[in-house]
């Protein structure tokens, strides 16, 4: 399902236009992405969480030069999803 695909079938189902629900999702998204970068997890009760993961600093090989090199320590963007969620899908 794409972003399109999303806005258009909140369209459908409440009956608002188009362009105000693209424009409801951008800023959804552009609110998460800020707070995420900001170090604040994202906590939607009942479908999940949007958290930072920490990545350790760990050494990996450049198999063309045969050498080994270091990637640091990094976070990531990670969604863990709630436990509602998850049995939802299984019993699917």
């Amino acid at each position: 399902m794409t972003k399109a695909d999303i806005v258009s079938e909140v369209a459908k189902a409440t009956g608002i236009e188009k362009v105000q629900v693209l424009n409801v999702i951008e800023e959804f998204t552009k609110v998460v992405k800020g707070s995420l970068i900001a170090g604040e997890p994202v906590y939607l009760r009942g479908f999940g969480s949007f958290i930072i993961k920490r990545r350790a600093e760990k050494a990996a090989r450049n198999i063309t030069k045969h050498t080994t090199i270091t990637i640091p320590a990094h976070n990531i963007p990670a969604f863990k999803p709630a436990k509602v969620f998850v049995n939802a899908v299984k019993e699917k």
